[in-house]
């Protein structure tokens, strides 16, 4: 079927765009406030302002919806990752940018954090379905790749490093942090959340990372 061209087809198309995007801001909120099994499409819709039907003409239902929102998440990580040009700095500083960023974007958005949680609960089988969150996941590998052999080859970096075991541990040193910082705290008595002790906390992931890639 040809594509309606018109002003009026165009202006269609636009405003599916614009409830597609409404719908995932609502859906993402619900979802990691709720978690998918505590999310209901009657409270999405309505923090959408938009009629239910409209949900589930664009997503079929929950499950896929879910799914588009986990999209959606790893879309906006990886678009802010990319905005790093971390091939333009040298080996050691990359690294560091990657791991501030990624500290940083996990604190200006938790609810990326939460529903990786919800996700992981049900053993990662919407993101497994998907084929766009694992084309959107590989560039960032690459260029990761990329910047640890040219550390390796100027002599900054030790070699042997894998790409993907070095991002799970950036990510990780940050995700479990914040994710349990309640719990942290209670248990050692002292406040994790404050500003002071992020600080610190960032300042150590990156000693610690920088370390182990040293020769």
């Amino acid at each position: 079927m040809a594509r309606d061209t018109s002003p009026a087809g165009e202006e269609r198309l636009r405003d599916a765009d614009r409830s597609q995007s409404t719908i995932l801001a609502a859906a993402r909120d619900e979802f990691a406030e709720c978690g998918l099994g505590g999310a209901r499409v009657d409270r999405i819709a309505e923090r959408a302002g938009l009629n239910k039907r409209l949900i589930y003409y664009y997503f079929e239902d929950k499950e896929s919806l879910f799914q588009a929102v986990l999209e959606q998440a790893y879309r906006d990580i990886r678009t802010e990752e990319m905005k790093l040009r971390l091939t333009d700095l040298e080996p050691a500083a990359a690294v560091r940018r990657l791991i501030e960023f990624t500290w940083d974007y996990y604190l200006a958005h938790p609810e990326f954090i939460t529903l990786l949680n919800s996700a992981n609960l049900h053993k990662a089988r919407h993101l497994a379905e998907s084929r766009r969150a694992r084309e959107l996941n590989s560039p960032l590998i690459e260029t990761l790749a990329a910047v640890l052999e040219r550390g390796r080859r100027e002599g900054s970096f030790r070699g042997g490093v894998d790409p993907v075991q070095l991002y799970v541990s950036i990510a990780a040193l940050g995700y479990f942090y914040l994710s349990n910082a309640y719990t942290l705290s209670t248990i050692f008595g002292r406040d994790l959340t404050a500003p002071k002790a992020k600080e610190e906390r960032i300042a150590h992931v990156v000693d610690l990372v920088l370390g182990a890639l040293a020769p």
